[in-house]
């Protein structure tokens, strides 16, 4: 009976191993942490009141829509290299690791 359980401990943490993600993607790294100054909206670069970032702009190129077409933030690049995604208001909802190496 111990075998068994043993066997199954081991066969369920080998089958976790598979939902680890790597360090560049863990938003605990400070590249991709809204803590890091470059992903933050309080830098100019990502706020909202950059008029490059509004929502009021209708030339800007970074707005993030929905299927509905309606607009429900925007995305800016630090220099690092992760993508920030932003609601309208700055808030940060999500980012995309950096690519490069």
């Amino acid at each position: 009976m111990k075998r068994f359980l043993f066997i199954g401990a081991l066969l369920i943490s080998s089958g976790s191993y598979a939902q680890v993600t790597s360090w560049e993607n863990s938003p605990l790294n400070y590249n991709n942490s809204p803590l890091n100054y470059n992903n933050s909206s309080l830098n100019y670069n990502n706020s909202p009141y950059n008029f490059n970032n509004s929502q009021y702009n209708y030339n800007a190129n970074n707005g993030v829509y929905d299927n509905s077409g309606n607009r429900i933030g925007y995305e800016t690049q630090s220099p690092t290299g992760v993508t920030n995604v932003f609601d309208n208001n700055g808030n940060r909802i999500g980012y995309s690791p950096s690519k490069r190496q």
